[in-house]
């Protein structure tokens, strides 16, 4: 991420393909791959608001234990007296369980995330980790997010997050998705902004195995809360991807 970017499910929005499983005796493998017209993380861009290929490998064991990584292209720049880069790929590392509770429609989800950024060679190092706890209900589901040293050592993050979505006449969907970032300081944004509200709205269709969606991407945040950049602003972001 970057002082200029916040960084699964991911998307944050990182519009990840769906997950269509094959199984392997005890446990299940997976892999997507998707093009996105931009990368965005909670609200803000991770590619200068240009187009980022992704993928990723899931694996999952019963009972409800998974594993896996996924990737994506960035594009954060170079620091401006040209010291170093901030790197052009974000790999991702996570592992967790998830499953319902008792015989019922709802559900929880307990996951650690490492996000690494190769080439990052500025001081300090984008990489950063989180833990997640989500509940679930039927379609909606309701999030917290921490990291004790969020991205490039700035301390203290918390992310709560809400989740709607649902299926209609098949093979289209509509998804809902609402998240307050909270900064233990203002050292994230260098300004005096500590907290941030992001959203979307996605539609999606799925023919012959292939997903397209389109979403609307945005965040309260002024450009001059953005490090006088367009990062934060809201736009639409089309994604096409598959499930292997």
């Amino acid at each position: 991420m970057l002082n200029k970017k916040l960084v699964s499910t991911a998307v944050g929005t990182a519009l990840l393909a769906g997950i269509g499983a094959t199984s392997v005796q005890a446990f299940d493998l997976s892999a997507n791959v998707a093009l996105v017209s931009d990368y965005r993380f909670r609200g803000i861009t991770q590619t200068d608001t240009n187009a980022a290929i992704q993928g990723g490998f899931d694996a999952s064991f019963e009972p409800g234990f998974y594993i896996g990584t996924w990737a994506s292209s960035v594009d954060f720049g170079d620091v401006d007296d040209g010291s170093g880069s901030y790197g052009t790929m974000e790999i991702d590392y996570y592992a967790g369980w998830s499953g319902p509770i008792g015989d019922t429609d709802f559900g929880i989800d307990v996951g650690y995330y490492y996000y690494q950024y190769p080439g990052d060679t500025v001081d300090p190092k984008g990489d950063y980790e989180e833990f997640n706890v989500t509940g679930s209900w039927k379609d909606l589901s309701i999030g917290v997010t921490y990291s004790d040293d969020f991205y490039a050592k700035t301390g203290e993050y918390w992310y709560y997050a809400g989740d709607y979505s649902l299926t209609f006449a098949e093979d289209f969907s509509v998804a809902f998705h609402a998240g307050y970032n909270d900064f233990e300081d203002v050292g994230f944004f260098a300004t005096t902004e500590d907290s941030y509200t992001d959203y979307s709205i996605t539609l999606g269709y799925t023919f012959k195995g292939v997903d397209f969606s389109v979403a609307w991407v945005g965040t309260d945040l002024d450009d001059d809360d953005c490090w006088n950049t367009n990062y934060c602003d809201d736009t639409a972001v089309f994604s096409i991807s598959k499930s292997l």
